[in-house]
C-alpha cells in the first residue's frame, strides 16, 4: 500500500506543475467552456485512470526511448522520442516561467527572481539519484490536494452570482482550443506526453507490474478529481479571477492573506517538482544519470531553459499546451495498445526460447 500511495503521489506530482497548480491549464481547458468544462473533466479523469506506469514497471526500464521503440518500431518510434524530447525540455521552460509569475502575482517581486531562483534549484537537485528525485516529486503532493479542496469548498459556498452569470463569463475567457471534448482529449494527451517519460522512468524502479499499475490509477484518479474541484473552484470565482496568471492563487489570496502565502509556496513547490522531472529525463535521454557527461547536458539545458522561458507564462500554455496535446494523440494510442504488443512479445520470445 505504501508503495501504490508513493508511486500515486509521484506520478500526480510530475504532472502537476505550474499550469495546474496555479489553475491556468484548467481554466483554458476546461472553465472557458463554463458549465460544459464540468464534462470535459469528468472525460479526463476517466483516460487519465488508464494511464499508469504499468508499461515502465514491465519493461524495467530507465529511459522512455527503450520502450517507445520497443513498441512503434524504427520510424514511429523515432516521431515519438522526438516529440517527448521536444515535450520535456518544452514543459521544463514553462515551468521556470511559471516560477517567475509565482513570486511576481503573491509578493510584487519582478519576473526574473522567481525564474532564477527555480533555475538554481533545479540545477542543484537535478544531480541527484532518481530514486531521490521519486521522493522529491511525491513528498510535496498532499500538501497541495489539501489547500485544493480547502478552496473547493470556499469558492462554493461562497459562489458569486447565478450559474446562468457565470457560464456567461466563463464562456469569454480566451482558449485557443474548439469545444470541451477535444479540449479534454488534448489536455490528457498533452499530460501523456508531459508525464509518459518519467512514469517510465519512476515506473521502472518498481520492481512489481500490478504496483506499478495500482499506484498509476489511483493517481489518475486523484488527479482528475483534482481536475474538478479546480474547475469548480475557478468557475465559482471566474469574474474575480479569470484575468489572472494564477487563478488558484488569487482565490487563496482572497480567502486569506496567510493562505495566499501558503499557496504561493506549495505551487512553487509543484512548479519544482514538475521541472526537476522533465529536464532530469530530459538528460537522461542523452546520458546515463550520475556521470559526467549527464551532469553538462543537464546545466547547459537549464541554462538554454531559463532564456527561453522569457517568453511569458501564459502564453506559452495557450500555445505550447495544445501544440504538445495534438502531437502527443500519436503516444497516447501507442499507450493504449501498448499492454497487447508486450504481451504478444513476450509469448513469442518464450516460444522462442522453449
Amino acid at each position: 500500500m505504501i508503495d501504490i500511495l508513493r508511486i500515486g503521489s509521484a506520478f500526480i506530482g510530475v504532472i502537476v506543475g505550474a499550469g495546474f497548480a496555479s489553475g491556468q491549464e484548467v481554466l483554458q481547458y476546461f472553465t472557458s467552456f463554463g458549465l460544459m468544462g464540468i464534462l470535459g473533466a469528468i472525460t479526463a479523469t476517466v483516460l487519465f485512470s488508464y494511464i499508469g506506469m504499468w508499461l515502465g514497471s514491465h519493461t524495467k526500464t530507465t529511459s522512455h526511448k527503450e520502450v517507445i521503440y520497443r513498441l512503434s518500431g524504427r520510424y514511429l518510434g523515432k516521431v515519438i522520442d522526438y516529440i517527448l524530447i521536444f515535450t520535456l525540455f518544452g514543459v521544463g521552460v514553462v515551468m521556470i516561467a511559471g516560477a517567475g509569475s509565482n513570486l511576481n502575482q503573491q509578493f510584487g517581486f519582478p519576473y526574473f527572481v522567481g525564474s532564477t531562483l527555480m533555475t538554481i534549484l533545479v540545477i542543484l537537485t537535478g544531480l541527484l539519484n532518481v530514486n531521490r528525485v521519486v521522493s522529491i516529486i511525491g513528498s510535496i503532493t498532499p500538501f497541495l490536494i489539501f489547500i485544493v479542496v480547502l478552496i473547493s469548498i470556499y469558492s462554493l459556498v461562497t459562489i458569486d452570482g447565478t450559474f446562468v452569470e457565470l457560464n456567461q463569463a466563463a464562456q469569454t475567457t480566451p482558449t485557443t482550443l474548439p469545444n470541451w471534448f477535444i479540449s479534454s482529449i488534448n489536455y490528457v494527451s498533452f499530460n501523456v506526453a508531459v508525464g509518459a517519460s518519467m512514469s517510465i522512468v519512476m515506473g521502472g524502479t518498481e520492481k512489481s507490474p500490478k504496483t506499478a499499475a495500482t499506484g498509476g490509477l489511483v493517481g489518475g484518479l486523484v488527479l482528475g478529481i483534482l481536475i474538478i474541484l479546480i474547475h469548480l473552484s475557478i468557475f465559482s470565482k471566474i469574474k474575480e479571477v479569470g484575468a489572472l496568471d494564477m487563478p488558484m492563487l488569487g482565490i487563496g489570496s482572497h480567502l486569506s492573506p496567510i493562505l495566499g502565502i501558503l499557496m504561493s509556496l506549495v505551487i512553487f513547490g509543484m512548479i519544482y517538482n514538475t521541472a526537476i522531472g522533465m529536464f532530469f529525463s530530459f538528460t537522461a535521454r542523452f546520458a546515463e544519470s550520475e556521470t559526467k557527461k549527464f551532469k553538462i547536458i543537464f546545466i547547459n539545458t537549464m541554462v538554454v531553459g531559463y532564456v527561453a522561458s522569457y517568453a511569458g507564462f501564459t502564453d506559452l500554455i495557450s500555445y505550447f499546451h495544445p501544440l504538445i496535446g495534438y502531437l502527443g494523440i500519436i503516444l497516447i494510442v501507442t499507450l493504449v495498445i501498448a499492454p497487447y504488443i508486450i504481451k504478444k512479445q513476450d509469448k513469442e520470445n518464450l516460444y522462442i526460447e522453449n
